[in-house]
């Protein structure tokens, strides 16, 4: 059987099997579609959180990231992880007693305003649409390569998956097919990290893997990747981090960026009680767990893979002819997703830092310039067939990417056509819609993001996880100190609310834009994104706790100079913080 055929088969039924979940849980009513019925089981529901938490980002593009920058590029499993425990334990079981289907229109009751509730639509609608454009890319990544179709074909085929159970199960089918998601993606990712920690080290667990020794050289496996990668300029893998200050930020950015995601607190309106909502975030937490913990060994064994692939030896003397390249090269060259220039004319491939810092040396060895680019998030998809493991393997893989993917760009579309059609359109436009109709409009609504969706992921800013990154910090900077202030304050009022939001929101953004390049400031030719131009060193991608200080400040100072908030909303913040009598969070 091809490699094509095995793909085939592994992603058409798990496409399937997600699809017959869809039917088999059909959204009947609003509260099916948003909250599953409010019935759903703790570990049940954990599992569902860890395939809505780990996304493409996670499954593709995180790994790649580590790979590529080493210890420097740790700050996305330190703030992913972090950031996941402060949600679990400070918002997602107060939020869960408040009772409601929605973020927004938890602050729309909290700061007792319509405008504080379509602000926070603003802003879920902003952060989820950023973040689900990282996960149609990454699934675009995953198609484009397995099924050998263009990237823009592979998205529109997610996206045609993703509709036909989203949009008819809602919030209930989504529930179930994530657990068959996350039951396929922490599979795929396991079972290639332990054969390729086997071939590398004889340790079967990749965790421990990475502090072993590499059993070619004898030596520990993180040492000899420092040697063959600072051998060609690259910085040592295990290397500090010199610009601290942006580094504290932005893993500060995905910590609170992650508690303020909305398709995540979300399913925690789905379980019976509070206390169990408790319960799926340490069900969470383990399921999340397997996989964070496999990452790190998953992307230094790529890296080395990859390296080696191209320097056999191990040092830069002989690297290999580009006719005698493997396949896997030869597979990933046809997605343009790696590229080869034979800058130097000698039929070789010449993988290096082509950097100023480097110059010197390159020049010194003939080299003409760097010759082979290789996209980050494709680190972990080829992973397989570098360390040349069988072709199921790979099948196993490009189902579980896929199913990273559309898990969570599921919950983003959820979120987003919630707040269109619940917070929106029934809680400002047309509050005696019927349920009904309100479920219609949920559903078109659903419907007019995917497709948004899939021409943004078409044309995305950056890679997965860079995009995603910014998704964190627009989330970070606009909802996390909102809800934090509605549940541990009851001073701050709806002006400060809305203030802050408004203020943290647009600060980030405008940051984001103008240092992206995206927002050209007259008389300053754009400002490249290089830490040169960064204000204090902060890149976008940790301008959001900056924006989320902001927030706070704006909020807490508008506060204290304006009226505070009536006594009723102050008794509603008491009771959601300190629970009174049974357990059971009241119904919406």
């Amino acid at each position: 059987m091809s490699q094509f055929a095995i793909n085939l088969m592994f992603v058409g039924g798990s496409f399937l099997l997600y699809i017959g979940i869809a039917i088999w849980a059909k959204a009947g009513s609003t509260k099916d579609f948003y909250v599953a019925g409010g019935g759903v089981h703790p570990v049940t529901n954990g599992m569902a959180i860890g395939a809505d938490w780990m996304s493409a980002a996670s499954f593709i593009s995180m790994a790649g990231l580590i790979a590529a920058g080493g210890y420097a590029n740790s700050t996305f499993l330190m703030g992913w992880t972090g950031g996941y425990v402060l949600l679990a334990m400070l918002l997602a079981p107060y939020l869960r007693k408040f009772g409601k289907f929605t973020v927004p229109e938890f602050i729309g009751d909290r700061y007792y305003s319509s405008n504080a509730r379509l602000v926070a639509v603003i802003c879920l609608i902003v952060a989820s649409v950023t973040y689900v454009i990282g996960q149609m890319a990454g699934a675009g990544v995953a198609f484009s390569r397995f099924l050998e179709v263009e990237s823009t074909m592979g998205l529109m085929i997610a996206a045609v998956v993703v509709f036909m159970y989203a949009v008819l199960g809602g919030m209930k089918g989504i529930t179930y097919t994530q657990v068959a998601q996350y039951c396929v993606l922490i599979v795929a990712y396991t079972i290639p990290a332990v054969f390729i920690s086997l071939q590398l080290t004889g340790n079967p667990i990749p965790p421990l893997g990475l502090f072993s020794t590499h059993v070619d050289s004898g030596v520990p496996l993180l040492e000899k990747l420092n040697l063959i990668i600072t051998d060609l300029g690259f910085n040592s893998y295990t290397a500090d981090v010199d610009n601290k200050l942006n580094m504290v930020l932005f893993t500060l950015s995905l910590m609170i960026g992650t508690a303020g995601l909305p398709h995540v607190i979300m399913r925690f309106f789905t379980v019976p009680k509070v206390s169990d909502a408790r319960w799926s975030g340490g069900w969470a937490l383990v399921f999340i767990a397997l996989l964070y913990l496999t990452a790190p060994a998953v992307a230094s064994m790529a890296r080395l893979n990859l390296m080696t692939t191209i320097y056999p030896d191990g040092t830069a003397a002989a690297p290999i002819e580009y006719d005698e390249r493997p396949n896997w090269v030869r597979e990933w060259e046809v997605t343009g997703l790696i590229k080869y220039e034979d800058k130097n004319n000698d039929g070789r491939i010449q993988l290096y830092n082509d950097t100023d810092a480097f110059k010197s040396e390159a020049e010194s060895r003939g080299w003409a310039g760097n010759e082979l680019n290789v996209n980050r998030d494709i680190l972990v998809l080829a992973n397989p067939e570098i360390a040349n493991l069988p072709g199921w393997v790979i099948g196993l893989i490009a189902a579980g990417g896929l199913a990273a993917a559309l898990s969570t760009a599921a919950g983003l579309l959820l979120a987003i056509s919630s707040a269109v059609s619940h917070d929106l359109i029934k809680g400002r436009i047309n509050p005696g819609i019927s349920d009904k109709k309100e479920l219609l409009a949920a559903r078109i609504s659903m419907a007019v993001a995917i497709v948004v969706a899939t021409y943004l992921g078409a044309n995305p800013p950056g890679f997965a996880a860079q995009v995603v990154a910014l998704a964190f910090g627009i989330a970070a900077a606009s909802l996390f100190p909102v809800l934090m202030m509605g549940i541990f304050s009851k001073r701050v009022n709806n002006v400060g609310a809305i203030s802050g939001m408004l203020t943290g929101l647009g600060f980030t953004l405008v940051y984001i834009f103008v240092y992206k390049g995206w927002l050209f400031i007259p008389g300053t030719n754009n400002l490249a994104d290089t830490p040169d131009n960064w204000v204090l060193g902060i890149s976008p991608l940790s301008i959001g706790a900056v924006g989320a200080m902001i927030n706070f400040a704006v909020a807490f100072g508008v506060s204290a100079v304006t009226k505070e908030p009536p006594q009723e909303i102050q008794d509603l913040v008491e009771s959601v913080r300190y629970p009174r009598g049974a357990g059971a969070a009241s119904d919406h």
